[in-house]
């Protein structure tokens, strides 16, 4: 019977400490007995480091717009049948004073 139950601790205290394992590997909050969030606290470092994130998700969102928007030029580009593509491009160059 003791080997029993020290097998079952064993396995008990092998799976708390595999789940705090993969909770800080995966950047989990650890909690503390009571539920209290032991890691991250909400300090001046950490509230301007998530500013300074937040100000370059956004500038990163933008620039992922932006290539999207040449992206799909492009590809219309490549798509569009060459015969129309070189009309539209006679047609920019007389609209802006040139010659074809």
């Amino acid at each position: 019977m003791f080997p029993f139950i020290i097998t079952i601790v064993a396995i008990g205290v092998g799976g708390w400490v595999l789940t705090t394992w993969l909770r800080i590997k995966n950047g989990y909050p650890l909690d503390g007995a009571w539920g209290q969030a032991l890691h991250p606290r909400t300090d001046k470092e950490a509230m301007e480091r998530i500013k300074l994130l937040t100000g370059e998700n956004a500038q990163l969102r933008a620039e992922l717009g932006s290539v999207k928007d040449r992206l799909e030029t492009i590809e219309r580009i490549v798509t569009d049948q060459p015969l129309r593509l070189a009309k539209e491009i006679d047609q920019l160059a007389i609209d802006n004073g040139g010659h074809a």
